[in-house]
């Protein structure tokens, strides 16, 4: 694979698309405080003519998304509408029939999810599914507290949804462990698990039939553009889906690639190594 050239000024690739399905937490903000370059050229982006479809991998509903890019200051204007993991995985536990189901995460951060979930919560020998948002206590645990839950979940061949398929967040400058880390522990031992977010496909067929919505014409492949700054899951979700990725630096793997605020060529090099999925380009904050 040929290494992403790096750019400063986004502006001219993004004008060759009419749709950016874009990444919230690591591009818009950092969990604190908006990235203001990356407002501006979204909402600059949608200015003239382009939908900005935001691809969240937060276990909530979107409206929760909302006030989350409230909380944190992120402008007004800057999309058209939201995709969250939260909301596929509720659709997905509705659309199985799960009517009891055992619950993994904080009741009160994730509130919103449990309200709105069609399942009722039950211990895991009543339950048809395990449904993860995350870990209880993100602070202190690993995934590896809750191998114990997990054995117990596979002597019944139970499913597991996963509500955020990230492994990791940053909050600041602190990284914290999600619930897609439990979920990939899950599967290395054996067990079932349904993905719901990036980058797996029930992500991006939901983000790019909304983006349609807001077009007149028909969509293709080649109109639109992922931005994210995961590899694992935005670019790699990019790959899936083939479409082009705009892969910024400066968020989760900003240790391994930014020095003194600038992405640096050959260690972007060694981190996209052979097999890593492609971008078009790297910038270290979205910026037209």
């Amino acid at each position: 694979m040929i290494t992403p050239n790096i750019i400063t000024h986004a502006g001219p690739l993004l004008e060759r698309y009419r749709v950016l399905l874009c990444d919230v937490w690591g591009v818009v903000h950092n969990g604190t405080a908006p990235h203001d370059k990356a407002c501006a050229a979204l909402m600059r982006f949608r200015q003239v003519g382009g939908s900005v479809i935001l691809l969240t991998n937060a276990p909530v509903p979107k409206f929760r998304v909302q006030d989350m890019l409230d909380y944190v200051g992120v402008p007004d204007g800057i999309a058209d509408d939201i995709v969250s993991s939260g909301e596929i995985a509720l659709r997905h536990i509705k659309d199985q029939r799960y009517k009891s189901v055992f619950y993994i995460g904080p009741q009160d951060r994730d509130a919103a999810f449990f309200d709105q979930s069609s399942a009722a919560s039950v211990p895991m020998e009543k339950a048809e599914a395990v449904v993860a948002t995350g870990l209880h206590n993100d602070r202190t645990e690993t995934a590896e507290d809750y191998k114990g839950i997990l054995e117990g979940a596979l002597k019944r061949d139970l499913p597991f949804v996963c509500a955020n398929p990230d492994l990791v967040v940053d909050v600041g400058h602190a990284r914290f462990f999600c619930a897609g880390a439990i979920g990939d522990l899950y599967e290395k031992m054996g067990g079932t698990v349904y993905w719901a977010g990036k980058p797996h496909s029930s992500a991006y067929e939901t983000a790019m039939a909304l983006a349609q919505t807001f077009q007149k014409d028909t969509l293709k492949p080649k109109d639109m553009l992922v931005i994210g700054d995961a590899l694992r899951t935005d670019i790699e979700g990019a790959k899936r889906a083939r479409l082009d990725a705009l892969f910024v630096t400066g968020g989760i793997h900003r240790k391994d690639v930014v020095v003194d605020g600038a992405t640096q060529s050959d260690k972007l090099a060694t981190l996209m190594a052979p097999g890593t999925p492609p971008a078009l380009a790297a910038i270290t904050e979205l910026a037209w």
